[in-house]
């Protein structure tokens, strides 16, 4: 009699198990998510008593009631994908199959949509869906871990620190750097070098289809540097300097050689304000790459900003003649030369009326000029190196017109209106 009411109960326990299942297929069936969702709800209560094959199939149901064809909640959507994950971890220690190829055509479907959404939500620069985007179908795929610094990289543009940060301590943690072999091949019949989706395509049109040539391979830079920056930045926006310098610091110990590291750790002690820090780093990295204009460039700002004029001359000249097509250092030059300018018209506005104060005004006088002329070199130059630079041909009109120079003035004078109704046209 006992023996008879239990066998009652757990045959009636399946049935209403079964019924669930059913239920929530049913409500798939007819698109009704939310009744999916309820009846899940109710057959999960019912879990502990489901064999193997049960709860299989019950994962299929709820993944797919989660998902409701794209439109689940991020919550919903992110919990699906864990729920495939368990299906097939449980198939697969069952040793039989049933609903796994279901399932991967599932999380296949659903990463080509959540990678179309993501690129779209790129396109039109919604960067913070763009970051969702991506990070579902890194969720999808954790293999493909390019999609989640993809959601990393988007979410920064979007101001979105907070998460930008989560994603990034991830590829941090992971090891992730970035860098892979990329594959290039010259088409025969264009003479232009393509790249490839992998080596085998690129062989193939090399070798078997004869339409390439000159193969090449090429691994890209390692994303390392960049990753433990924007980690760092993070950490300063959020007044977290000690974990900001001690992500740096880690980094580096690790990669002692790293030219982008440090000039990252130069980067994090801008921001923080410690400008000296930053100059010692960044006289560190010359050292490094002696032959990099960008480095020079950047320490004569830094001296101009410091009021060091003659130092700011000596690492812009340097980096005009490592790189001699340098527009922004033949501008900088010419700044910081004419800021001279102001403490000669000062004593000149200081002077009485004397003989002695008269014949020191004409000294001046031609301390002004001479300093003019030795920014005219700079500013043509700028100007032939950018013809649409409408402030160093507005600079040069000035000097032109103190100069005395007025067939000069006029030439310029025109160039800068062209430059203007140029500008407003577009």
């Amino acid at each position: 009699m006992i023996t008879l009411v239990l066998v009652l109960a757990v045959s009636s326990m399946s049935i209403a198990q079964k019924r669930e299942i059913r239920e929530v297929e049913k409500a798939l069936k007819n698109s009704n998510y939310a009744d999916a969702k309820s009846a899940v709800s109710a057959a999960e209560a019912l879990m502990g008593n489901m064999d193997e094959k049960q709860k299989a199939q019950f994962y299929f149901v709820k993944a797919q009631a989660l998902y409701a064809d794209g439109k689940g909640t991020d919550a919903n959507i992110d919990e699906a994908i864990l729920t495939l994950d368990k299906l097939r971890e449980l198939e697969s220690k069952m040793g039989k199959l049933k609903y796994t190829k279901e399932a991967n055509d599932m999380t296949t479907n659903m990463s080509n949509t959540f990678l179309t959404r993501a690129n779209e939500a790129l396109t039109a620069k919604n960067y913070k869906l763009a970051a969702k985007g991506f990070d579902k179908v890194y969720k999808l795929s954790p293999k493909d871990t390019l999609y989640l610094y993809y959601a990393a990289s988007s979410a920064v543009t979007a101001q979105d620190y907070d998460t930008a940060l989560d994603y990034y301590l991830k590829l941090k943690n992971m090891g992730y750097t970035g860098a892979e072999m990329n594959y290039y091949a010259t088409d025969k019949e264009s003479g232009q070098e393509e790249s490839f989706a992998d080596k085998a395509g690129r062989d193939f049109s090399v070798k078997t289809l004869k339409t390439h040539i000159k193969p090449r391979d090429e691994r890209s830079e390692p994303k390392t540097a960049e990753i433990v920056k924007n980690i760092a930045l993070i950490y300063v926006s959020q007044g977290e300097n000690e974990k900001a310098l001690g992500a740096m610091a880690d980094a580096r110990a690790e990669n002692p050689d790293d030219l982008g590291l440090l000039l990252s750790e130069a980067n994090v002690y801008l921001q923080m304000g410690n400008r000296e820090k930053f100059k010692v780093l960044m006289e560190e990295a010359t050292e490094k790459d002696p032959n990099n204009p960008e480095l020079f460039y950047n320490l004569g700002v830094l001296a101009a900003e410091a009021g060091n004029s003659e130092e700011s001359v000596k690492y812009y000249e340097k980096a005009i003649s490592l790189d001699p097509t340098y527009v922004d250092a033949y501008n900088n030059l010419a700044v910081v030369i004419l800021e001279g300018e102001a403490g000669i018209v000062e004593e000149m506005n200081s002077l009485g009326t004397s003989a002695a104060d008269n014949r020191k005004y004409d000294q001046l006088k031609e301390k002004r000029i001479d300093l003019f002329k030795s920014a005219i070199p700079y500013l043509e130059k700028s100007l032939e190196l950018k013809k649409t630079n409408v402030n160093a041909a507005r600079t040069l009109m000035n000097i032109y017109s103190a100069l005395g120079e007025m067939d000069k003035f006029k030439a310029m004078k025109a160039k800068v209106e062209e430059m203007e109704a140029s500008a407003k046209g577009n």
